[in-house]
């Protein structure tokens, strides 16, 4: 060991056998009913919450919000005809368009109607959305920075473009505790659309805790074989013996802890204690049998099927109503350069009925009131075509500087829809909302001030929303 690294673990050591508020201070960390384990931060939620949980379906690849939501009956005069330079005032393009000699408008193929009470307009691929629409606020004014993949998913996930800040759900788990002793505080799930299958890979670092300890993080539930990895006992052990162990461990791992201060040791214990209970809570969770057909019916054909995002609809409903903090469920597939027309049937047959069946569901039950639903990807598309306009064929580049997602329930006024775009879809004309906007308002709906959660990392205090973001009011509910 290197002799400045020795000098600093014994004088770490000697400071936390002295110290009497470093021994109360694990003591606390360890103990059975743990703050940070159970209820979260002191002094947290910082109001009286609207939301007690999220559910976010986020949809990577980026949907066309010129097919699905923003409604422009004006392009179809304008089909094949030039974008304007007025309108594209010089703006970034990614690398696949760039140096195309023409940029042909494309207006979308679909019908659009008004639904609902609130007469939202909406595309005839999202006929199940179609009817809980009065329960949705739709902000059609959603903008970022990024423009390829990778850093516009991580922008939506940690607030940050570059990769290893914590996810909001891994600061939401940090900040507010689990409701449920026996199943994380944070799970993500992930399936794959029919649209684009090959579509941009999915990272566990999405899901990670980043800087905050890793108890923090996301556990990713899998749709082969065993669902969370080495929850089975090994083979010739049954419950008891792995209970001998585990407290026989837990005694090791103490000892360390006290000797070195790693709160990842605590974080050992934590989840070992968690993979425990997870053995018999998991298969409960998983086990669909007592579900009534009726509710299976309405997520869908593949309701029963692993790894759908109909399953894993219903399983975020399930999760919800155990009390897990927040869900998250990736569906990728919506990135569509090409043959757009074909894919986003295909994404829209994946998720529109389960979408609009969780909606049902939570309301019936009574979760919608206090459960945040978030679907939306990590940006939008273009109103020029990528590549060759055909008759019945077209695509779409990425677009960041306006797109669509929606919102329901924890907090958020239904039948809503907030901000515009120009005729092109293509800038914003008013009420924009920035991701660290959209951020914002998630910790607001659950009683967090985002200035005040914070996590002080190499001498800087961080936080979700970095030094931006403001709560979008209008959206929020009387």
């Amino acid at each position: 060991m290197h002799p400045l690294l020795e000098h600093q673990l014994l004088t770490r050591r000697h400071w936390l056998s002295q110290s009497a508020l470093g021994v109360a201070a694990l003591s606390t960390l360890l103990a059975e009913n743990d703050l940070h384990a159970e209820g979260g931060l002191p002094g947290l939620p910082h109001f009286k919450p609207r939301a007690r949980r999220v559910i976010y379906l986020f949809q990577s690849g980026a949907p066309s919000q010129l097919d699905l939501f923003d409604y422009k009956p004006g392009l179809r005069e304008r089909r094949g005809t030039e974008l304007p330079d007025s309108i594209r005032r010089g703006q970034r393009l990614t690398g696949m368009t760039s140096r195309q000699e023409s940029f042909p408008i494309a207006p979308s193929k679909y019908r659009f109607a008004r639904h609902g009470q609130s007469g939202t307009w909406l595309s005839e691929l999202l006929p199940h959305t179609a009817r809980v629409v009065d329960d949705l606020c739709v902000i059609r004014s959603m903008y970022t920075e990024a423009i390829n993949h990778d850093p516009a998913v991580t922008f939506f996930q940690t607030g940050s473009q570059l990769a290893g800040r914590p996810s909001i759900g891994a600061w939401l788990s940090y900040g507010l505790g689990s409701m449920n002793r026996d199943l994380p505080a944070f799970v993500a799930l992930v399936s794959v659309g029919s649209g684009n299958p090959n579509d941009q890979p999915l990272y566990d670092r999405l899901w990670g805790s980043g800087f905050l300890p890793t108890r923090y993080q996301g556990v990713k539930f899998r749709s082969v074989g065993e669902p969370v990895l080495f929850l089975s006992n090994p083979p010739g052990q049954d419950h008891a013996v792995r209970r001998r162990m585990l407290d026989d461990l837990a005694q090791l791992n103490q000892m360390k802890l006290e000797e070195s201060g790693d709160p990842e040791i605590a974080t050992r214990l934590a989840q070992y204690e968690l993979a425990y209970r997870m053995q018999s809570s998991v298969p409960a969770l998983l086990d669909l049998s007592r579900e009534p057909q009726r509710v299976v019916d309405r997520y869908g054909p593949d309701a029963r099927k692993p790894g759908t995002f109909a399953f894993n609809c219903l399983l975020a409903r399930r999760l919800a109503e155990r009390g897990v903090r927040f869900v998250q469920l990736f569906h990728r597939g919506w990135d569509q350069h090409t043959n757009l027309p074909r894919q986003i049937v295909g994404q829209c047959r994946d998720t529109d009925q389960p979408s609009a069946a969780l909606i049902e569901d939570l309301k019936q039950r009574g979760l919608l009131d206090d459960t945040l639903v978030v679907w939306g990807g990590e940006f939008g598309r273009t109103v020029y075509c990528q590549g060759k306009l055909t008759a019945d064929d077209y695509g779409r580049d990425h677009h960041p500087r306006c797109f669509s997602i929606w919102l329901a329930g924890g907090g958020i006024q239904g039948g809503l829809v907030h901000g515009s775009t120009d005729d092109f879809s293509y800038n914003l004309v008013e009420n924009g909302v920035h991701v660290h906007d959209l951020h914002a308002t998630i910790l607001h709906c659950l009683g967090i001030d985002h200035k005040r959660l914070t996590y002080k990392f190499q001498g800087r205090h961080y936080r979700l929303t970095d030094v931006h973001g403001e709560v979008v009011k209008p959206i929020l509910a009387g």
